[in-house]
């Protein structure tokens, strides 16, 4: 093999293993460690929804807040949102995230929780939490809904 193809083979090869690292340092760092997660349950009127939470910064300052008792209003016909105690960490989150339906996540802008019955697109800011199990449906409805928030041991 002449130097020239040698030297660009070489070169393809190192760009292929820098993209491959940083590609395990994005997927590390927008995903949730799978060696721990959280069970909550969402107990409202009529309704009990179970969820896994996923094991990251943010999730662990929302445990904190656990046991909470708040109302989920309406947004957009898309989600359930909640103002929080307070902002929680955004350390090591990614810069936004494409929520789908079930979704538990966080909206840093406005330190909300929201809760998705419908498919949304990409919205920076957006860190996800975890996912609801079973029964969003029940969250469907465009009514406010007082819920309680705890974690299941």
């Amino acid at each position: 093999m002449n130097i020239k193809i040698q030297y660009i083979v070489k070169l393809i090869l190192l760009v292929l293993l820098a993209l491959n690292c940083n590609n395990e340092q994005i997927v590390k760092g927008n995903t949730m460690d799978d060696s721990k997660q959280y069970k909550i349950k969402i107990v409202g009127q009529d309704t009990t929804l179970y969820a896994t939470l996923q094991d990251t910064p943010t999730t662990r300052d929302f445990i904190s807040l656990l046991p909470l008792d708040l109302e989920l209003k309406d947004y957009a016909g898309t989600e359930k949102v909640s103002d929080l105690p307070k902002k929680l960490t955004t350390k090591n989150a990614p810069a936004g995230y494409d929520p789908s339906v079930g979704d538990i996540t966080y909206y840093a802008p406005w330190g909300n929780l929201a809760i998705f019955y419908k498919d949304f697109g990409y919205a920076s800011g957006l860190i996800n939490l975890g996912k609801i199990e079973q029964g969003i449906q029940e969250l469907s409805s465009k009514n406010s809904l007082n819920v309680s928030i705890m974690l299941v041991e």
